[in-house]
């Protein structure tokens, strides 16, 4: 009798992932230390980011970062006593923000994130999941035309990959987008994108496609693993352990402990992201856009704007801190002046990113586990093309893009 395949990590990756095994006849069983989606599946923009191409590492950044750390209003934080521990994947991470590099993580991202509403309507299609799937345009508001055009290596990757934005400016930002005060004077909009209405209810709807499928969800910590011939067996775990033919690494930036534990040294590292919720907020927008200022996501969600983003690095030890959230809260009153709202909620969470912007999708060497984590910002975007990826690789499909560009082993090669 066949064993099941365990997922460990049920947030979108792991949940998508599990979802199209099962549409191959094959038994799964999802485990989670924590509630299904309540990770960086939780709290993210919900945005399905098919734009999202240009790496964080990009050869500006080298220029920028001093002015980035000395700037209290600039959307990047560290928290200085960790730099010790921060020091060696930054090192990795920097020397990664040259031409070539970049051109090879943007050719990478391009597959893995350019059809993603698509991908998510066909892992959803038929199924009441696919209510929590919008349809919508996408705009980067820019307080300036000029802005705009300083944004030119930005646009021209996308340009290349299709994405050619329609441009307003002056009156016309607020004729497309009445939430906008006349701070934002740029309007840069994308059409054919979508998002999601709430990340939480989209996660427990997958959740119910699982179980109806037949799937079992165990609240477990993983401990260990088990070998017999170089092949996984056997997950141990603070609740039992449960024997198995494969394995899927789906969890995030608690992946690279997993790997640990398989004696694998993973450089990956947590980008603290936050996010502010206005509850019941008088006005929202028409579309999702990106706030160049302060570099974060504004997505509406059923009477609510949740507005998401900024990068601290700090590892994933410490609580929140207020700079990310006093930011946030002043870049949205800068630029929604007119919004009022009832209340609000805070939110932190980590971001996986390894060195290169890059996830780590397939098989470690021949050993039946199989890794789907490192997304940094594009979990949710590139979370149900990820689980596909790794099922075909599972049922001996050979997967229509370049699969090297993910290789989990090259950094243990």
């Amino acid at each position: 009798m066949a064993k099941p395949i365990i997922v460990v990590g049920a947030g979108i990756c792991g949940i998508s992932t599990a979802i199209w095994l099962q549409r191959s006849n094959l038994e799964v069983i999802l485990v989670d230390k924590s509630d299904p989606g309540m990770g960086a599946s939780y709290g993210n923009a919900g945005l399905l980011a098919q734009w999202a191409i240009v790496p964080v590492n990009e050869p500006s950044i080298l220029k920028q970062i001093p002015r980035y750390l000395i700037d209290p209003m600039s959307p990047l934080f560290l928290k200085w006593r960790y730099l010790p521990w921060l020091t060696p994947w930054l090192i990795k991470f920097l020397r990664n923000a040259n031409s070539s590099d970049s051109q090879r993580t943007i050719e990478a991202l391009i597959p893995l994130v350019s059809d993603s509403v698509q991908q998510h309507k066909r892992l959803t299609e038929g199924t009441s999941a696919a209510n929590w799937i919008a349809d919508s345009k996408f705009s980067y508001a820019y307080r300036s035309l000029a802005d705009f055009q300083k944004d030119s290596f930005s646009w021209e990757c996308k340009k290349k990959a299709g994405m050619v934005p329609e441009i307003f400016t002056g009156k016309q930002v607020q004729e497309i987008e009445p939430i906008c005060g006349s701070v934002i004077d740029c309007l840069a909009v994308l059409s054919g994108q979508g998002h999601i209405i709430n990340p939480q209810g989209y996660i427990t709807e997958l959740m119910k496609i699982f179980y109806h499928n037949g799937g079992k969800f165990i609240n477990a910590k993983v401990k260990g693993f088990g070998f017999h011939n170089e092949k996984i067996h056997v997950v141990f775990t603070d609740n039992g352990k449960f024997e198995c033919d494969k394995v899927v690494i789906t969890a995030g930036i608690w992946s690279k402990n997993l790997m640990r534990k398989l004696g694998l040294k993973i450089p990956l590292e947590a980008e603290r992201g936050y996010h502010v919720v206005y509850k019941n907020a008088s006005i929202l927008p028409r579309n999702p856009m990106m706030m160049t200022v302060g570099k974060f996501g504004v997505t509406p969600m059923k009477g609510d704007l949740r507005c998401a983003g900024t990068v601290e690095l700090g590892g994933i030890k410490i609580g929140p801190s207020q700079g990310p959230i006093k930011l946030l809260r002043r870049r949205v009153a800068e630029a929604f002046p007119k919004m009022t709202y009832d209340k609000t909620e805070e939110w932190l969470g980590f971001r996986p990113t390894a060195p290169d912007s890059l996830p780590l999708i397939g098989q470690l060497k021949e050993s039946g586990v199989y890794t789907a984590f490192g997304h940094q910002h594009i979990g949710m975007t590139s979370g149900p093309k990820t689980g596909r990826l790794i099922s075909d690789i599972i049922n001996y499909r050979s997967p229509n893009i370049n699969m090297s560009f993910y290789d989990p082993n090259r950094f243990n090669s």
